[in-house]
């Protein structure tokens, strides 16, 4: 198997610990001083070195994607060298109140001794992924509150 190829199996296999959402096994496949380089406007943006259970692209995701189905990032290698590892995947979500986005991504991933460390995402629409966010980030505050208020009458 070339190095190119071992890479292209590391990174499906990273895609798949992030479906099972088993981050055991994602983090033994990323180097600790990985970066991830996400567009500035994401609210993840500044989670450059994830550690497990921080704040990052899953605390963001996570609570989004209640099916297995939502969680299917469906990745498409499109190229692989000595080095990198060029994927198009799915960015998917269901917020509070049914509300759904299904976007593709590019991602651009460095891979060093077999690991991962180096990712760097481009959005294909990026304005639909913040709108989204904000949208569910609201339905989920006033979901919130009515669950605060009725538990306080």
């Amino acid at each position: 198997m070339t190095s190119s190829e071992k890479n292209v199996e590391v990174m499906l296999e990273i895609f798949r610990a992030i479906e099972r959402r088993d981050q055991t096994r994602m983090f033994e496949l990323v180097h600790a001083d990985a970066e991830f380089l996400w567009p500035p406007s994401l609210p993840y943006a500044s989670a450059r070195n994830p550690k497990p259970g921080g704040p990052g692209w899953g605390a963001t995701w996570i609570p989004l994607q209640p099916s297995e189905a939502d969680r299917r990032l469906e990745p498409r290698v499109i190229a692989a060298s000595e080095e990198e590892v060029v994927i198009q995947w799915r960015q998917k979500g269901v917020s509070p109140a049914g509300d759904r986005i299904d976007t593709p991504v590019l991602g651009l991933y460095r891979l060093r001794d077999g690991k991962l460390a180096r990712a760097q995402m481009f959005y294909f629409d990026c304005e639909a992924v913040v709108a989204f966010l904000g949208k569910a980030n609201a339905q989920a505050a006033s979901a919130k509150a009515r669950t605060d208020a009725a538990k306080a009458d």
